[in-house]
């Protein structure tokens, strides 16, 4: 990391002509990574990576610049071409760097970095010699354990001046059950903000045992009936659906622009009055979660939805000079070649009062989805399509038989006014999210809930 003299050069260097703002963004990342598939290793590495970003903003402008070379020199000298690319604005004084702060959500006992590959290279190989034994219907068995540490600097001329550390770590592992043509999976990715002991506390023979009887029962099933129905989600990553049809229309990054369903909707009831939300970056070890965001700003617990009223949005620095009001603390990007924008962390829906099993009771015909899987949205209409990678027929009141090729199709605004019990199992689940600022680690959540109505898409056995 450079010291604050050669920051506070580049700083100098950026505001030699009409940005009212500029921001150095340092990073050294370390990584570390096992694949295996049916028990061989089919990947094993270490990276090192460091650079720097250069923001410039004037107004709502923005010119970004970054590179991997960290000559002092090569930085100014970028600072000087951003600078000479800032065509309005009115020039601001640097004010004086504040001493160093350096925070860390991470809490590690054993460093991942330090743990051979060898022992990651023994328990994966656990995964796949059980799998493999378990059914002749079991064909595929993939494990993979990643961990990464960064370290990210942000000072900029209102005198931030940052520093936050986060070590992350993640085990998957997927089963793939073949019959006659047909292919279907069972799959768990936990991650977290742990240290090596989370790897050695996992019960990866249970949870194997979990993904094989999901990708065999899933292979059986037959086919999911069309149409509308009432659907029960499952909690944890049932989560995904507000976590893309609604959550990314509460960013800045849509809602500053005037692009989603959700502007101007602030005290605004646009859910069901059983339905509160928060996405909070201040859990303690959890996956998504950081002390201090890429801007440099702290991070929040943010109550985004109670009782069905919209009570904030996701705002960084750009989206808070366009919404006039402050940033949230939520500014994210993948790595220094990204400029930072208003993304999520560990977002879900709250805890209500019905007990999981009363929303099943009383459901006379639907659908439930214990698992699911990926899908598209537009922000800009609320239009979502996902995929239930596992789900059964509920009839009079119980779970039934399995279903696979069920999607969920709707629109966000549409599916939280729909919600009409909310049960008392929150539980988050570790994922990745792409948008305009990269790839980042975010936690999906849920308690188990009811929508009373919305299309399934499939079709019958």
């Amino acid at each position: 990391m450079f010291n604050d003299a050669d920051c506070l050069r580049i700083l100098d260097a950026a505001m030699s002509t009409t940005a009212d703002m500029a921001e150095v963004f340092q990073e050294v990342k370390e990584s570390k990574s096992v694949s295996l598939l049916n028990g061989r290793v089919i990947r094993a590495g270490t990276s090192y990576e460091a650079g720097t970003g250069i923001r410039l903003l004037s107004g709502t402008n923005c010119v970004y610049v970054y590179s991997g070379d960290n000559d002092i020199d090569v930085l100014i000298g970028l600072a000087k071409d951003a600078a000479s690319a800032i065509k309005s604005g009115s020039k601001t004084d640097i004010m004086a760097l504040t001493e160093l702060c350096r925070t860390s959500k991470a809490k590690v006992v054993i460093d991942p970095m330090n743990v051979p590959k060898k022992d990651s290279v023994d328990f994966l190989r656990q995964a796949s010699d059980f799998a493999l034994s378990y059914d002749p219907l079991i064909t595929q068995v993939a494990g993979a354990i990643a961990c990464g540490k960064r370290t990210a600097r942000v000072i900029n001329t209102r005198g931030v001046n940052k520093e936050d550390t986060t070590q992350r770590i993640r085990l998957s592992i997927e089963t793939i059950a073949t019959k006659g043509g047909e292919k279907q999976t069972g799959r768990v990715a936990p991650g977290t903000m742990r240290g090596y002991e989370f790897i050695n506390e996992y019960p990866v023979i249970d949870k194997t045992r979990e993904c094989c009887d999901t990708a065999i029962r899933m292979v059986n099933a037959g086919y999911a009936p069309s149409g509308k129905m009432a659907v029960v989600l499952g909690n944890g990553f049932g989560g995904v659906i507000f976590h893309e049809a609604c959550g990314h229309a509460l960013e800045a990054t849509s809602v500053g622009i005037r692009n989603s369903y959700f502007t101007d909707m602030k005290g605004k009831q646009i859910a069901s009055s059983i339905v509160s939300a928060r996405d909070n970056a201040r859990i303690e070890g959890e996956w998504g979660s950081y002390a201090t965001d890429d801007e440099g700003n702290e991070s929040s617990d943010l109550l985004l939805i109670e009782n069905g009223i919209l009570k904030n949005y996701l705002v960084d620095e750009i989206g808070a000079r366009r919404m006039n009001c402050k940033p949230t603390g939520c500014a994210r990007r993948q790595d220094y070649s990204y400029a930072p924008t208003s993304r999520m962390s560990n977002t879900y829906i709250c805890n209500g009062e019905s007990d999981p099993k009363d929303i099943i009771a009383n459901t006379e015909y639907g659908l439930y989805c214990s698992q699911m899987g990926g899908g598209s949205v537009d922000t800009s209409t609320g239009d979502f399509n996902f995929a239930v990678t596992e789900g059964f027929m509920i009839r009079n009141g119980k779970v039934c038989e399995p279903v696979r090729g069920a999607t969920l199709i709707g629109k966000g605004q549409e599916i939280l006014k729909n919600i009409d019990m909310v049960g008392s199992d929150l539980k988050i689940s570790a994922g990745m999210c792409g948008s305009v600022s990269g790839s980042i680690p975010v936690t999906v959540g849920q308690p188990t809930l009811r929508v009373s109505s919305i299309l399934v898409g499939g079709r019958e056995a």
